[in-house]
């Protein structure tokens, strides 16, 4: 397998969508996340618990595989409309890694590792200190350190990019069995899971060249985090909305008063952008512009995101700030998720680099071409 570059991510008949088929999924797994998704279950994780039993119901669904194709287990679905699921579980603060793992499984799939339903974790350029990949008679050897990969210690399964000794990067299917996990926490309460690795030894089989047109490990976890933030975007306005209405000031709702108005309408503006790019970049997968859409989705959903949650802050006022109140599970994650596999400061420069790229003349079509 060491010399099978990996495969490019195909469209997947994104330009057939089959629309039953796709709000059948999605409609499904929001049943099944609003019946599980509680503060209970949030607290469970925050606790350092894994939720097996509401793991093993969305593997009964056949979740995790929904991004791959359908001899190999899929729904047939397009790249976009898989990946709407992972906007789905943003909404309701899924606690589990769905985004990682259904993208993972796709990732192990296209080099030739076998595809289970235990999580996935994705390991991304922003994970990693000093990773060295060298060869090592018919295998190699991977030193350095992974820093606060997402839900580490419940993986047994790690995919990441690392570049050769020989210049080529390689794309690494790695178990998490027996590595020395040291446990930390996000802002959301969630696994970020560090680790030290001295000349690990991998198998040829897990070890692939990555292809010149595949998406990196680091695009692949920043579409995963703006999908999950527009989705918590959504939910938080819904939230903000229904505090606006039920509670009241001078014998009215505060939803009736025009400075709370302006801020719910100014939080919309900026969810229905966030909405956008996200989609955006899921729907550029399979094309030449994927990386940059992408990078465009991460930045800017990461800033419109985290205005949307000041402002349902604003709203809520002390209650929002509450564990009693659900709005946290949301603010949180968003916080969370806008720093991870890149901020916007990272995504912008690569996004101002590709404009100089474009040079003078070409900057009005690269401008309007992705508007």
């Amino acid at each position: 397998m060491s010399d099978r570059p990996s495969k490019p991510v195909k469209p997947m008949n994104d330009h057939n969508t089959n629309d039953e088929l796709r709000t059948l999924v999605l409609d499904t797994a929001g049943r099944l996340f609003a019946d599980r998704v509680d503060a209970d279950l949030c607290e469970q994780v925050e606790a350092g618990e894994w939720p097996q039993a509401c793991w093993d119901d969305i593997v009964a669904m056949g979740l995790p595989r929904i991004l791959l194709a359908e001899e190999d287990g899929g729904t047939g679905l397009g790249a976009a409309d898989s990946l709407a699921l992972v906007e789905r579980a943003g909404y309701y603060a899924l606690p589990l890694p769905l985004g990682e793992t259904l993208v993972g499984n796709h990732l192990r799939s296209a080099i030739g590792c076998p595809v289970d339903d235990a999580p996935v974790a994705l390991v991304s350029s922003h994970d990693t200190d000093g990773i060295t990949l060298i060869k090592s008679g018919d295998g190699w050897q991977l030193s350095g350190r992974l820093c606060r990969v997402a839900w580490a210690r419940f993986a047994p399964a790690l995919v990441m990019d690392v570049d050769t000794d020989q210049g080529a990067t390689q794309r690494i299917c790695l178990a998490s069995a027996g590595l020395d996990w040291r446990q930390d926490n996000s802002l959301a309460g969630e696994p970020r899971d560090s680790a030290t690795l001295d000349g690990l030894n991998l198998d040829a089989g897990r070890v692939a060249p990555l292809g010149d047109n595949a998406l990196s490990i680091t695009h692949w976890g920043a579409l995963i985090r703006a999908l999950q933030m527009a989705g918590a975007a959504r939910r938080a306005l819904e939230l903000a909305v229904e505090y606006a209405n039920d509670r009241k000031q001078f014998g009215r709702p505060i939803a009736r008063f025009q400075a709370v108005q302006q801020q719910l309408a100014a939080m919309a503006g900026h969810i229905a952008v966030a909405g956008a790019a996200a989609d955006a970049g899921s729907r550029s997968l399979g094309s030449d512009s994927a990386p940059l859409m992408i990078a465009i989705a991460k930045a800017r959903v990461g800033e419109a995101a985290s205005q949307a949650a000041a402002i349902a802050h604003q709203v809520t006022a002390a209650m929002g700030f509450t564990r009693e109140h659900s709005l946290h599970n949301y603010s949180r994650r968003i916080w969370a998720w806008r720093d991870e596999h890149g901020a916007e400061p990272y995504w912008q420069a690569e996004i101002g680099r590709a404009a100089l790229a474009a040079g003078g003349d070409g900057l009005w079509p690269f401008i309007s071409e992705r508007t």
